[in-house]
């Protein structure tokens, strides 16, 4: 097999891949809620108790994200892929941000908001590429990026709540689309 073989052999299974489990929605469909939550308590925590929840909620977006698997019938976690070995430098590299997030909660709390909108996205990418859809997950990171370091910058008082709500908007906005695209997919290959 040549190198263009073998690409486009990857390719074809990083798209299967991507139809089968239906872009792996349950997860951004958990860092939606996880993000919708964080705004609502945005109106009622004081700083230091929302970035606490902020902080110790990350933890249960993984398995609010597998419950919402189970119950779409969406068992990525089982999903044998080729490039599942490339899950763990992805996420490696997303975590690389918590030294800056302590960091910055020493010393400019507020600055902490952005890091964590900002960081929590950095895996986007890669795990776009792994289903063959970079610039579709990668617009999710990019657009969030632009929207929530706007919000963090022009509306201060708008921390805790309009820029926590706006990081959810923008993940329903992504599941949907991952949702019509890998639907898209799945109705094309079924008619081939």
């Amino acid at each position: 097999m040549n190198t263009n073989e073998l690409a486009a052999a990857l390719k074809k299974e990083r798209l299967a891949t991507y139809v089968r489990l239906r872009g792996g929605f349950p997860v951004p469909l958990a860092g939606a809620v996880y993000w919708l939550v964080m705004a609502g308590l945005g109106f009622v925590l004081p700083m230091q108790s929302w970035f606490m929840a902020a902080l110790f909620g990350t933890g249960a977006i993984f398995p609010l994200a597998l419950l919402l698997a189970k119950f779409f019938k969406n068992n990525f976690m089982k999903d044998k892929q080729a490039l599942s070995s490339l899950l763990i430098p992805a996420f490696i590299s997303m975590l690389l941000f918590w030294p800056m997030l302590v960091a910055a909660v020493q010393i400019a709390p507020e600055l902490a908001i952005l890091i964590l909108a900002i960081g929590l996205s950095i895996h986007w990418p890669v795990i776009g590429w792994m289903y063959g859809r970079t610039a579709l997950f990668s617009a999710h990171s990019i657009i969030r990026a632009l929207m929530v370091f706007s919000i963090w910058t022009t509306m201060p008082e708008a921390r805790m709540t309009l820029l926590p709500l706006s990081v959810s908007l923008i993940y329903f906005a992504t599941v949907l689309a991952i949702l019509i695209d890998s639907g898209r997919l799945a109705r094309a290959a079924q008619s081939n």
